[in-house]
């Protein structure tokens, strides 16, 4: 991804983040994976990083405490971290989670597939257009 920044990544399953992790090195991601399990530990990490932003936040939208909605919400009404693009990358396929999603400015939004090939393809496309996409800051 661009300038190898890092990538912030929310998610309360340990599964999901093992596979997130192992897909990231079979396509030769150089790429710091940050993880998180909720939305509050996300903006607690954000706001002591506010100098090193990462490049990308693939965001579940599931998850205790603060879920993923409440986190891009907070994350698009804040001065300097709104500009970090924000993918969620969940199982919902609810229009009305696609459509809180896009009204809060989510930069895509993913369902999960469950064969795991399926899943490295989808990020080898989210990968090819966060390498190829400038970034605003």
């Amino acid at each position: 991804m661009k300038n190898h920044k890092t990538v912030l990544l929310l998610e309360d399953n340990e599964i999901e983040i093992q596979k997130v992790n192992r897909a990231f090195l079979k396509l030769g991601f150089s790429n710091t994976i940050i993880s998180k399990k909720n939305g509050k530990e996300g903006l607690d990490w954000l706001g002591k990083n506010l100098d090193n932003l990462p490049g990308l936040i693939l965001l579940d939208l599931n998850m205790p405490i603060m879920n993923g909605l409440e986190f891009l919400k907070q994350v698009k009404a804040h001065e300097v971290l709104k500009k970090v693009p924000v993918i969620i990358m969940t199982t919902s396929k609810q229009l009305s989670d696609k459509v809180q999603s896009f009204e809060n400015h989510a930069a895509g939004y993913m369902v999960k597939p469950v064969r795991y090939s399926e899943f490295v393809e989808m990020l080898s496309t989210i990968q090819h257009y966060w390498t190829t996409s400038e970034i605003a800051y």
